[in-house]
């Protein structure tokens, strides 16, 4: 770590854009990718350091442009170096959506981040930007729960019945996501990698985005694919959760709006569109505890395990709630609850919340 330190600075002291600068951690992430804030001058920059032995770049360059160009607020490229895994960013600031969220906010804050997740969607990526989110994709990342939580971190051996249960509800969810119109996705579009903009002290922004906030970050892995998976992320996030009843009026004001932007056909009806959208958290939040139990075995990451209690309810939540995921609950209410919530530390109780 040192040493890509010491080289990430003498890139930097080679850049036309700074000068003189000081370089502090600013976050780091569930991938190898560090960043660091550049104090230069009296402004702020942000350096990324992307090993490129686990990591590439030039989708997040290309992404970034394309996602610029169609007026959203991400880090804007200034100088980069591939061969080093190397960018100097603009910096978007330090408070991220999950620091400001409460009552009284979220309302505004929602609105802000859907309006710029339905220019998202409404924009079509250049060719080639994007690969698609894949059957085979869809399919693998849910693999991630069985084989880190169940297998690896809860010690949970599948019988045959329940294996085949598991691989039968994996394809009801994959079919789910396959029918809905497919778009540009983020892939991450949640608290954490949505940033506040205090919209008084802005006095220039190159480029002149449509959306001041949210300023998104983490978008180099987006996809095209199922027009709820964002929505999904953002409402049913895995690091704060909000009414059931609130959540499904911002459900059903987001599908009328995809409908008034002709992303979505007129007859998908209420109870359809909040069909996809549950049926999609539950493929995206088996994916998520599958990948905060490998962040804690694999990567010696612990910190995303206080949030599984959260997204485990999710799932139990929806799979309650349609006949089709029936089997998909009783095994987790019968077989799963009671050991996680003592590996989790939580209550027996969590787990009946509804």
């Amino acid at each position: 770590m040192a040493e890509r330190q010491r080289q990430l600075e003498q890139w930097l002291e080679k850049t036309a854009i700074v000068s003189g600068f000081q370089l502090t951690p600013a976050s780091g992430d569930a991938s190898f990718r560090r960043y660091f804030r550049v104090n230069s001058n009296g402004a702020s920059y942000i350096a990324m350091d992307a090993p490129p032995q686990q990591e590439d770049c030039r989708p997040f360059v290309a992404i970034s442009q394309a996602m610029a160009g169609s007026g959203l607020n991400v880090p804007r490229v200034l100088d980069k170096d591939l061969n080093q895994g190397f960018l100097l960013l603009t910096d978007l600031g330090d408070k991220q959506y999950l620091d400001v969220l409460n009552e009284n906010t979220v309302q505004s804050l929602y609105t802000d981040a859907m309006q710029a997740l339905l220019l998202l969607q409404k924009t079509r990526p250049p060719v080639g930007l994007l690969s698609d989110y894949s059957a085979e994709k869809l399919s693998t990342e849910m693999g991630l729960f069985r084989d880190w939580f169940i297998d690896a971190y809860l010690g949970l051996t599948l019988s045959v019945k329940q294996q085949d249960m598991l691989d039968g509800m994996f394809e009801l969810l994959v079919e789910q996501a396959l029918v809905q119109p497919q778009v540009w996705v983020h892939r991450d579009y949640h608290s954490r990698n949505l940033m506040w903009i205090d919209v008084a002290n802005v006095t220039h922004l190159d480029g002149d985005p449509l959306f001041l906030n949210p300023g998104i970050l983490d978008f180099q892995d987006g996809v095209v694919g199922p027009v709820s998976y964002d929505l999904v992320s953002l409402l049913r996030d895995c690091y704060i959760s909000w009414p059931r009843s609130q959540v499904r009026s911002w459900v059903e004001q987001y599908r009328c709006d995809l409908i008034d932007a002709g992303v979505v056909a007129e007859s998908i009806s209420a109870d359809e569109f909040q069909r996809w959208f549950d049926w999609m958290g539950v493929q995206r939040h088996l994916k998520a505890i599958g990948i905060f139990s490998r962040l804690k075995i694999r990567d010696d990451k612990p910190g995303y395990m206080a949030d599984i209690p959260r997204t485990l309810l999710y799932i139990l939540q929806v799979s309650r709630d349609y006949k089709e995921l029936a089997s998909l609950a009783d095994w987790l209410q019968d077989s799963v609850v009671s050991v996680a919530a003592e590996f989790l530390s939580v209550n027996n109780e969590f787990f009946l919340e509804d």
